[in-house]
């Protein structure tokens, strides 16, 4: 079945005001609106940003989209997880505080700010799917309470799955710290002695302690190691190394069917907007700013996961001339897309429908 991706040009440069109205326009498109009733719980799950990173979407740019929310109920919010690695967004009590400094205040956008998944990310229910890789998907407690929720993606690459839009913003970010490790625990990193520079960003990102400094090199102990993979994230001189094919397969079908579960557990009332602005090679987890891989292409709009990311990967690389999500890992980032197809999650046939 084709799925419907509505589709409007936007540049980082349009100013907020601009950016706000083209995402309200797009956003009426999804029909999310129409689940929203006066004593709805509405969540709109977003990445805050890391320190030093400023690719993630603003708070201005979510005005119209808001508002139009605020219109239905009253009772909706803004929110996101804790991450399984270490640092500011680890925890609810740094992670809103970083959540402020990048503009996510009450005051700012005339809604309040929720950690899903409580004060160090222990806060979870199972949902059951049954799938071929997940039989319970652990999710964030919070989101199992919604009535509708509002995925809102900043689509760049990624080195475990290729790039990260729709599918990994609902599968990964919105799984407990549980459910994220059972997304990565089949990772086996090792580092290549060659092309450590012996930095320690490493040290500072693994949650297990599982990273120490020798002579010359740091050294993952196996035993140690949980695969969450944020190694593989932080290392800049690529020296960490994994199972390219084996390893990235796994994660991204995992990840598929916890975004299943979501969508299986708030009966398919969720609608994705993937932002085509500053996309870069990496996530917005990394903690610094990045250069672009495309120029702004503009903003998607779907209740398909499947659907939209598949149009977000055409339209970056249609603009790119290649392949740039792969070339910039060589990872076969269509497997979270068959894979997600396949069980009923979305459709990758899809008719791109462009508003102005």
């Amino acid at each position: 079945m084709t799925s419907k991706v509505y589709f409007i040009r936007a540049k980082s440069d349009d100013g907020p005001e601009l950016l706000s109205t083209k995402a309200k326009k797009v956003f009426q498109k999804t029909g999310l609106t129409e689940d929203i009733k006066k004593e709805s719980f509405v969540a709109l799950k977003i990445h805050f940003g890391e320190i030093g990173n400023t690719g993630f979407i603003k708070p201005r740019w979510l005005a119209g989209i808001i508002g139009e929310i605020l219109g239905k109920t009253s009772r909706a919010f803004m929110t996101d997880s804790n991450t399984l690695y270490t640092g500011k967004r680890s925890n609810s009590v740094d992670h809103l505080r970083l959540a402020g400094e990048h503009g996510f205040t009450p005051e700012n956008l005339g809604l309040p700010v929720i950690i899903a998944d409580g004060l160090v990310g222990q806060d979870d229910d199972e949902v059951r799917v049954n799938l071929s890789r997940i039989k319970s998907a652990k999710i964030a407690a919070t989101f199992l309470h919604l009535d509708a929720l509002l995925c809102l993606n900043h689509f760049t690459g990624h080195t475990l799955t290729g790039f990260g839009g729709a599918i990994k913003n609902l599968g990964m970010g919105c799984a407990s710290r549980a459910g994220k490790l059972e997304q990565h625990s089949d990772i086996h990193p090792w580092i290549n002695e060659k092309k450590c520079t012996n930095c320690g960003i490493c040290l500072d990102y693994c949650p297990t302690q599982a990273i120490t400094q020798k002579e010359g090199s740091a050294v993952i102990d196996a035993e140690k190691c949980i695969g969450c993979g944020e190694c593989l994230v932080v290392c800049k001189p690529g020296a960490v190394k994994w199972r390219w094919d084996q390893d990235s397969l796994r994660v991204q079908e995992k990840m598929a069917e916890y975004s299943y579960a979501l969508h299986y557990a708030l009966k398919s009332k969720v609608g994705h907007l993937n932002f085509l602005l500053k996309v870069t090679k990496d996530c917005d987890c990394m903690a610094e700013d990045e250069p672009l891989i495309v120029e702004d292409i503009g903003i998607l709009a779907s209740p398909d996961p499947v659907a939209i990311d598949m149009a977000s990967v055409h339209l970056i690389n249609k603009q790119s001339g290649k392949d740039i999500l792969k070339a910039g890992y060589k990872v076969d980032w269509s497997i979270q897309l068959r894979h997600g197809e396949k069980i009923g999650l979305g459709s990758m046939d899809y008719e791109l429908i462009e508003t102005t």
